[in-house]
């Protein structure tokens, strides 16, 4: 992991007119310059702290990026999947000041260095001047944060979101992702991340965990222990009577002859088979409405998937439901939480997601309840 000497403290403003470009130019200097107009330019450049380090995000491959970041497509498998999507994420997105020293505080603030050093607010840009005499502003898309309630815990609850400014200043959301009229400061809330906030870049939300918050969180192993319990047990399909398996967690593409399948309006869970499958819908195995052989709802029938990515659990209760429509199985606190958390999407619209594939939950709940049927013996 590459650490960068963190840049916090300005030490100089002022403004200046075509023939003093060079200013900005300065590769030995970090700045921040905003455009006012054709003619004029407030810079403001920092210095050093050895007290804390640098990180950055964004969609940049270059080296002042740390973490390289893509667009989040629903259901897609790959990066590769998104090689087609324009891009809303800005190339040089936000940064994430770290003290080197307890309580090692995080501090997000958004857009981030180039190249040059340097962080450039066009004449479009949203930007103001602060009553102190500062500059401050906001990035296109903006930088959006949410500290949930009660930590990242099986008590979590959703908060609230928040833009976050270049200097790292809280504000209510603006009317559209990208409109020049800023919110309202928030005074009262700070930039500083804890355990499980949400990070929106417009394209991709990143969830933040402490050390504290992961030692609290199951691990792979326990996962894997989980899955192996469940197998263990023999469920079978109540059609075909054949025991059922999760696959490995290593294994996540296509189905194989074991893999559980579930009825989403009910959560009876079966192996996959045609009992219900109406001629005119069997043109796709799976998200077709079919109807329950057990209870004759009618609904989504999908295979199930263990959600192997464990910093996403809120606890370590077995896996005992499923996200709808994505099939993705995980604690109930877990689908619980995530069921609630209205995640952005598009410039102006927020829905809940399923944390595993960011496909957009549907049905009264988001989530069911799976119903297995143990075995006859």
């Amino acid at each position: 992991m590459k650490r960068l000497i963190g840049e916090v403290i300005s030490v100089l403003i002022y403004s200046f007119f075509h023939l003093s470009r060079q200013a900005i130019s300065n590769k030995d200097q970090h700045s921040i310059s905003y455009t006012l107009s054709r003619a004029q330019t407030v810079v403001v450049e920092y210095t050093h702290d050895s007290n804390t380090d640098m990180f950055q995000i964004g969609r940049s491959t270059e080296s002042p990026i740390d973490f390289v970041v893509t667009d989040t497509v629903a259901g897609s498998q790959s990066n590769a999947d998104t090689q087609s999507v324009q891009s809303t994420i800005s190339r040089f997105a936000c940064r994430i000041m770290c003290q080197r020293t307890p309580p090692y505080t995080a501090r997000i603030y958004a857009a981030g260095f180039d190249s040059s050093k340097n962080i450039f607010l066009g004449e479009k840009a949203a930007k103001w001047k602060t009553l102190d005499g500062q500059m401050d502003g906001l990035t296109t898309n903006g930088v959006l944060v949410m500290h949930p309630r009660n930590g990242f815990t099986q008590d979590s609850k959703p908060g609230v979101w928040r833009e976050i400014s270049v200097c790292g200043n809280v504000f209510t959301l603006r009317e559209t992702r990208s409109a020049q009229q800023r919110g309202k400061m928030v005074e009262t809330e700070s930039q500083e991340l804890v355990d499980g906030s949400l990070i929106d870049l417009c394209g991709a939300t990143l969830l933040w965990r402490t050390a504290e918050g992961l030692s609290r969180t199951p691990t792979l192993k326990h996962l894997e222990a989980l899955r192996q319990e469940i197998n263990a047990a023999r469920p079978q399909c109540p059609v075909g009577f054949n025991t059922l398996a999760f696959p490995s967690m290593r294994r996540k593409d296509t189905p194989d002859e074991k893999q559980p399948w579930v009825y989403l309006q009910c959560g009876h869970v079966h192996g996959y088979h045609n009992w219900g499958n109406h001629r005119e819908e069997r043109e796709g195995r799976e998200g077709r409405h079919r109807e329950c052989p057990m209870c004759r709802a009618k609904g989504p029938y999908v295979p199930l998937w263990l959600g192997c990515e464990a910093g996403f659990y809120v606890d370590a209760a077995p896996p005992t439901h499923a996200f709808n429509p994505c099939g993705h199985v995980c604690s109930e606190k877990t689908a619980a939480f995530w069921s609630q958390i209205p995640l952005p999407h598009g410039t102006h619209t927020f829905h809940a997601a399923c944390p595993f594939c960011a496909q957009q939950l549907t049905g009264e709940q988001g989530y069911v309840r799976l119903i297995f049927q143990g075995p006859l013996d």
